[in-house]
């Protein structure tokens, strides 16, 4: 069958030459082991396609936290599907379900999982999310990744009043030889501002600015995040480029609930999931898609700094069904 067939060539190629198909690979076992394994135990209970087998599979979808709307969405396609070309056979439906899940992440509205640079000075990047997410750690990964690539970076204190938070910011700036500036218990927008100036003195080509992370109170964050993009656009024409939110990928469905949040608050551009090494969760990527609509652009896939990696979906739908396509080839 087409993609299926397409995909089996593309992960050949990637399983072969590509290392970051082999961090989502390692990244996404435990979700794998556990998806795929309930699959082709579905598969060997029933030969032929059954409301019994359909009921079985609503459920192994939900374990993966792939959200309830998004598996009713997908079941009335692949039910629809099966009626259209007359499916019976569960392992043949078993490439028909890669397929549809690759479809429901690209289909719709085309969602860019790259970077918006600027080409006329620093490009802004808000890291926004709650406390206890790893947007500290993300910060300075992504400080590691650009400055890998040749660029000078700049990492900016805005969370403030928060204890430590400020101090620890500077430690993985110096870790990462990341230019920074903060200042603690004062006005976020005033630190952000006298930051961007030095950026700007400095020519440098990524500014990183941490946010406080109380949802607890929307509407005083939301008038914080207003007045930082305030003088963030004010000092630099059409930044901050991106505004990305930091979810940690175990918290599950919770995670689904922040992004809501935070939409409702600030203008998302951008999610970056983190710990999906750690959890059984993967098909949150799935879920984010479909609930909030927002482009998945970075995952974290391990402790080291190395180990956030830009979202691909074929890396992503490879991680997670790997051995099911190593099977069929």
């Amino acid at each position: 069958m087409g993609l299926f067939d397409k995909f089996k060539k593309v992960f050949a190629k990637k399983g072969e030459n590509k290392e970051d198909a082999v961090v989502y690979e390692k990244g996404l076992e435990k979700t794998r082991k556990e998806f795929v394994n309930e699959l082709s135990i579905l598969g060997h209970k029933y030969t032929k396609v059954s409301e019994e087998y359909f009921d079985e599979l609503e459920n192994i979808l939900i374990m993966a936290d792939i959200g309830v709307n998004t598996v009713m969405t997908f079941l009335d396609r692949l039910k629809s599907r099966v009626k259209k070309e007359n499916i019976t056979d569960t392992k043949y439906l078993q490439e028909v379900i890669v397929d549809e899940l690759f479809i429901i992440y690209v289909s719709g509205e085309s969602l860019s999982d790259k970077i918006n640079m600027n080409p006329n000075g620093p490009t802004v990047i808000l890291m926004v999310g709650v406390n206890g997410v790893g947007k500290t750690t993300t910060i300075a990964k992504l400080a590691y990744k650009y400055k890998k690539e040749g660029k000078s970076v700049m990492m900016i204190a805005g969370d403030t009043f928060r204890a430590g938070a400020v101090p620890q910011l500077k430690e993985w700036a110096e870790k990462t030889g990341s230019l920074f500036y903060g200042k603690e218990n004062t006005d976020p927008a005033g630190v952000i501002y006298d930051g961007l100036v030095k950026a700007k003195e400095e020519n440098v080509d990524i500014v990183l600015v941490d946010t406080a992370g109380r949802l607890q109170n929307k509407v005083n964050l939301m008038k914080e995040l207003e007045k930082i993009n305030k003088v963030i656009g004010t000092h630099i024409k059409g930044a901050p480029q991106e505004t990305l939110l930091v979810i940690d990928a175990s918290t599950g469905q919770n995670g689904i609930l922040q992004a809501e949040s935070f939409k409702e608050i600030t203008n998302i551009t951008g999610i970056v999931l983190t710990k999906l090494d750690g959890t059984a969760k993967g098909g949150i990527v799935l879920a984010i898609k479909e609930s909030v609509n927002i482009p998945v652009k970075f995952i974290g896939l391990g402790e080291k700094m190395e180990d956030l990696k830009p979202f691909d979906i074929e890396n992503y739908i490879y991680g997670l069904f790997k051995d099911m396509i190593d099977d069929g080839k």
